[in-house]
C-alpha cells in the first residue's frame, strides 16, 4: 500500500514549475527581477490570448472559497452570474510573473488549451482574461478530487482499473501529440475526476509546462516532476515520447501503490530513472499478469525511439479490452 515513506504526498505534489531547469531555485528564487515587472504600469500577458477586463471579471464571475493554491496562482470555485453556472477559476497573480519566461508560459498554457479540440478527457477553458492584478482561466469544475488522492485512498488498482485509467490518460497523450503538442507533466495530480460518482470522467488539467512541438524537434529544458521524468529529458534532448514514460510510472503506481523510481532525494531519483531498475518483485507485482509487467516494460523502455507511442499502448490487449468498465475503478 502507499505509504509516506515510499511516496511522501509533499513530493507527489511538488508544483511543476519548481522543477524547470534544475529544481527549486527556478521557481521561487528570482526575487531580484520581481521589481522590474512590478513597476510597470500595465503588464499585459495575454495579448490576443484573451479578454481585458480591466475592472475586473467581478460583472461576470462571482469568486466563492478557493479550491487550490500553486506557485503562480489559486484556484477558485466561481459562478458565472448569467447562467448560475459553477466554474472553477485559476488566478494568476501578475507579482509571481517575474520574468519573461514566466509571462510566455501563462501566454502559452492559454494557446494550448484553446489549440486542443474539445474532449470528454480535457477539463474545457470557458474564458481567458486579466485585469491590473491577474490572469484569470475561467474552466469547467471537477469536483470528485484529484486521481493522486484516490490512488493513495486505495493503495493500489485493480488490472482491470488500472488499464480504463490508463486509457484515458494515454488518450489524452495521443490527442496532444496528434495536435502538436508535448504534455511534458503527466502525473496522477493532474488528472481530476469530474465528479464523485463511480463512473465519473477523468480529465487532464493543467497545461502549464506543455509545449508546441514539430516532428523531429528536440527540447533541452528541464521540466516536469522529478518521478514522472523520462530519462531523456535529464539528458536534455527529448521529445513527446516523454508522455508515454510518464504514463508509464502512472500505470505501475496504480498497480502497486509506489512509483518505480524512488529515493529521499531529486537527485536520487534521477539516478533511479537512469538506472532504469523496475522492479517487480515486491507485492503485489508476483500476482500482476505478464500482460500487465510488459506493457509497463514497453512504456519505461528507456530507448524513446522504440518506446511505444500512445497509439502502440491503445491497441495493445491490457488497454483495448473495450469491455473495460470504469465502475470498477473504485
Amino acid at each position: 500500500d502507499v505509504s509516506s515513506s515510499h511516496f511522501p504526498a509533499s513530493a507527489g505534489k511538488k508544483k511543476p514549475h519548481q522543477a524547470r531547469n534544475g529544481g527549486g531555485a527556478g521557481g521561487g528564487g528570482g526575487g531580484g527581477g520581481a521589481a522590474g515587472a512590478g513597476e510597470k504600469k500595465r503588464l499585459s500577458v495575454l495579448g490576443e490570448e484573451g479578454r481585458d477586463v480591466s475592472g475586473g471579471i467581478d460583472d461576470k464571475y462571482a469568486l466563492d472559497r478557493e479550491l487550490g493554491r500553486g506557485e503562480f496562482g489559486v484556484t477558485y470555485l466561481c459562478m458565472d452570474r448569467g447562467s448560475k453556472e459553477l466554474l472553477a477559476c485559476k488566478s494568476i497573480s501578475k507579482r509571481k510573473l517575474r520574468t519573461p519566461v514566466d509571462v510566455e508560459d501563462v501566454r502559452r498554457e492559454v494557446a494550448i488549451m484553446r489549440h486542443l479540440p474539445r474532449s470528454a478527457s480535457i477539463v474545457t477553458l470557458r474564458e481567458a482574461c486579466e485585469d491590473d492584478g491577474a490572469v484569470h482561466l475561467v474552466m469547467e469544475l471537477c469536483e470528485g478530487g484529484e486521481l493522486f488522492d484516490r490512488i493513495v485512498a486505495r493503495g493500489h488498482y485493480t488490472e482491470r482499473a488500472a488499464a480504463a485509467v490508463t486509457r484515458t490518460i494515454v488518450e489524452v497523450v495521443q490527442l496532444c501529440h496528434h495536435h502538436g503538442v508535448i504534455h511534458r507533466d503527466l502525473k496522477p495530480e493532474n488528472f481530476l475526476f469530474a465528479n464523485k460518482k463511480e463512473n465519473s470522467p477523468l480529465k487532464a488539467i493543467d497545461f502549464g509546462l506543455s509545449i508546441f512541438f514539430k516532428p523531429g524537434e528536440k527540447f533541452s529544458e528541464i521540466v516536469g516532476s522529478p518521478y514522472y521524468m523520462a530519462p531523456e529529458v535529464l539528458k536534455r534532448n527529448y521529445g513527446p515520447e516523454i508522455d508515454i514514460w510518464s504514463a508509464g510510472v502512472i500505470l505501475y503506481i496504480l498497480l502497486c501503490g509506489v512509483p518505480p523510481f524512488w529515493a529521499e532525494t531529486e537527485q536520487g531519483v534521477a539516478q533511479a530513472i537512469l538506472r532504469g531498475n523496475i522492479d517487480f518483485k515486491r507485492e503485489p507485482w508476483p500476482h500482476v499478469s505478464d500482460n500487465a509487467k510488459d506493457l509497463v516494460r514497453q512504456m519505461l523502455q528507456p530507448d524513446p525511439k522504440i518506446r511505444l507511442t500512445a497509439k502502440q499502448v491503445l491497441v495493445c490487449n491490457l488497454i483495448a479490452r473495450r469491455s473495460l468498465d470504469q465502475s470498477a475503478l473504485f
